[in-house]
């Protein structure tokens, strides 16, 4: 039943509002200066998108949620869109697979790329690039020591040896000091810290400090040295943002042109998931965009960006950010390059989308299950053979297609003999070394396999991480905790073909384990068996065939072997 605008009833105060339905599905959600105001244009005679009419229809009510100021609507917005994935929002397509840099807020700090950034962290991104992130932490890593690993500051590990790390163990006093000059770098005041160090270099070199003042010329030198990475320019310091959108469809690209002195110095591409509006697009993104970067001083759009989000950039830059759009000059032609560059891209993602059968399983994959996503799979097995050569595997599907690189396998160490024990051993050997977490984690088992892994992902805390579930041989049917059992059709071909993989994959592994025991010598393992005994042993009886068919009493007779080892010799034979 569409809703009732005589029943709407909201405060004249800045906040967000919730288009749902009675069984409490988020529709849409919205910001607003003013919420009563903002709510009545969805109920005019000629309203300015053509997908509020289908919304005011779908939904049953409206709620909202009450600010101090329309700076944090914007920044509750972007949280709700996040969380509930409203259908008619716009928001940035498979944004949980863009990789994130962060500093940690321990005593001594560490550098990560993360895909999953600690909620405690400096962050920065996400960035398209994984690539140019990764060469962002070698960078910082080579010219200024910040470390990725906590050693806990003992017993100075390989990269303090090799100058990658100047952490606890080198520098404890000067390691904060560095902390604070990536902080910088990283947020964009790359120009401000060269010309503080300058000052410190000059004062040092007066006090004929010259110790200090060489190190501070070289961190001069390494501030100038990562911020002249073209590669990087985009994230460390930039002047002007063009962004432009090019729109397919429901499908969007974001281009983001970075400037500096009128030089472009690098691009990002963005797929976005577009809902009619141009203008909340590009709002979406650019909140999306800067929450976890520094705003540059101006920013030129295809639409004026709102006073809301214009107060909310200068807030997060801390001082002026100017919004342009340029019809003529030097920026228009910045800004129409944008567009240009957006147009493109949107016409690549069109046909790469429609083009992959592999995506196309996989689109259909998530669908069947009710998920947003099945572009990352991890996928399980188990093989032993009566108790002997006990391994497991683990495959990546990456939008339908095998990732071969990221294929592991696991020789069981524990003593478990059945399939359930072993599995939950590799799996919480897996979770320890993750860092990008699948949109599916799927188990060749049954019911009984999905309860005992579910309870070792409770057991760490990730089973909010992920969905889970199992996949059984019999009828192809598909197990879900607190879900209805489903039994696949062809839509469901994505996930087949994972389980399948992961079986060839482990049942490959084992045939090299087994293959490889029967390779080695068994009088290796022997105790007491030193390699002048068994050259003795093998002079003795002309080679290893007559060691094999000599009895207890036969080998006694060798000299230096006793009755006991004699004894272990036969049993490790026989």
């Amino acid at each position: 039943m569409p809703v009732d605008p005589e029943s709407v009833d909201l405060p004249p105060n800045p906040g967000v509002y919730l288009f749902q339905t009675k069984a409490g599905r988020v529709l849409y959600v919205g910001k607003a200066t003013v919420l009563s105001q903002r709510i009545r244009s969805y109920f005019s005679s000629n309203p300015d998108r053509a997908m509020i009419p289908e919304l005011v229809r779908r939904a049953d009510e409206i709620e909202c949620i009450v600010t101090n100021s329309p700076q944090e609507a914007l920044v509750l917005e972007r949280q709700l869109i996040r969380q509930h994935r409203p259908r008619y929002n716009s928001m940035l397509k498979d944004d949980k697979s863009f990789p994130f840099l962060a500093l940690t807020k321990e005593e001594f700090p560490r550098i990560l790329y993360t895909r999953n950034p600690p909620q405690d962290a400096w962050k920065w991104g996400p960035f398209p690039n994984a690539g140019a992130a990764k060469q962002v932490v070698q960078l910082l890593r080579r010219f200024f020591g910040i470390r990725d690993k906590d050693c806990h500051g003992k017993n100075g590990c390989l990269a303090s040896h090799i100058g990658l790390c100047r952490g606890p163990c080198v520098d404890p006093d000067g390691y904060p000091q560095l902390v604070s000059n990536v902080r910088r770098v990283l947020n964009g005041d790359a120009t401000e810290l060269i010309e503080e160090l300058a000052t410190q270099m000059d004062d040092f070199s007066q006090k004929m400090e010259y110790e200090e003042a060489a190190r501070t010329r070289d961190m001069i030198k390494s501030v100038r040295s990562v911020t002249s990475q073209q590669v990087i320019s985009s994230t460390v310091y930039r002047d002007c943002d063009a962004i432009g959108i090019g729109i397919k469809g429901d499908l969007a690209a974001i281009v983001v042109l970075h400037a500096d002195e009128g030089v472009i110095k690098g691009q990002e591409n963005w797929p976005v998931i577009h809902r009619g509006d141009e203008g909340e697009s590009i709002a979406m993104f650019i909140v999306d965009h800067y929450s976890n970067r520094r705003p540059p001083k101006m920013i030129l759009t295809p639409t004026p960006l709102s006073q809301i989000v214009i107060d909310w950039l200068i807030e997060r830059r801390g001082g002026n950010v100017a919004n342009k759009t340029p019809l003529r000059g030097d920026l228009a032609i910045l800004s129409k390059l944008a567009r240009q560059n957006a147009a493109i891209q949107v016409e690549r993602l069109a046909n790469k989308s429609s083009g992959s059968l592999e995506q196309r399983a996989a689109d259909e994959g998530a669908v069947l299950l009710s998920m947003k996503s099945l572009d990352h799979i991890v996928c399980f097995d188990m093989a032993q053979f009566l108790g002997d050569s006990r391994v497991g595997a683990s495959i990546c599907l990456r939008n339908g297609r095998p990732s071969k690189k990221e294929y592991r396998t696991y020789t069981v160490k524990g003593d478990a003999l059945d399939d359930l024990r072993m599995m939950s051993e590799v799996v919480e050997r897996w979770i320890k070394r993750v860092d990008d977490w699948p949109d599916l984690l799927l188990i060749d088992g049954g019911q009984t396999h999905l309860s005992i892994i579910s309870k070792v992902l409770e057991k760490h805390g990730v089973q909010d991480r992920m969905k889970l579930a199992s996949l059984a041989k019999r009828e192809e049917t598909i197990h879900r905790k607190g879900e209805e059992d489903l039994v696949l059709d062809r839509r469901g071909r994505v996930l087949v073909h994972a389980r399948d993989e992961a079986h060839r994959f482990v049942n490959k592994f084992h045939r090299k384990s087994r293959a490889k025991k029967k390779l080695t010598d068994p009088l290796e393992g022997v105790e007491g068996l030193g390699a002048k005994k068994l050259q003795s042993l093998i002079r003795h009886f002309g080679g290893r065939q007559g060691i094999t068919h000599a009895t207890v009493n036969d080998l006694k007779t060798v000299p230096g072997i006793g009755p006991s080892l004699a004894k272990r010799i036969y049993d490790s034979l026989h």
